[in-house]
């Protein structure tokens, strides 16, 4: 897979807070309408993984001027399982809902780790 631009990263976010507006007010959803939290959209869930979630919400050309840990609780507050799967999960495609919970509950674990991680360093001081 060839590096995004700069560019190509900012464009990507916006698309993605266009998404997510959208799926907000769609009946029906399925697993390419989500703004996956990654560079490149994955196909499956195992494709979800920690490296590239991280690049996603910790890349430098992510637009605001949020420190990265309040990014991440915003991230969680879309992905966390309970508001999820409450007003997202039950409007999508029966064949693949049991494949977007999986995606969302990876990425709900990949942010928590995140954060867990930021939290742990900033405790530690710089060397932990």
């Amino acid at each position: 897979m060839k590096q995004l631009s700069k560019e190509e990263v900012i464009k990507l976010f916006e698309e993605h807070e266009r998404r997510w507006t959208t799926i907000a007010a769609l009946d029906v959803l399925s697993w390419a309408l989500f703004p996956w939290p990654m560079l490149k959209p994955p196909s499956d869930p195992e494709q979800i993984t920690y490296v590239e979630v991280q690049a996603y919400v910790l890349s430098p050309h992510h637009p605001g001027d949020k420190a990265p840990k309040e990014r991440i609780k915003d991230y969680l507050r879309r992905w966390h399982p309970d508001r999820f799967e409450t007003k997202l999960l039950s409007k999508v495609r029966e064949g693949e809902r049991e494949t977007v919970k999986e995606g969302a509950g990876a990425v709900a674990r990949h942010l928590n780790k995140l954060l867990s991680s930021l939290s742990g360093s900033a405790e530690n001081g710089l060397f932990g």
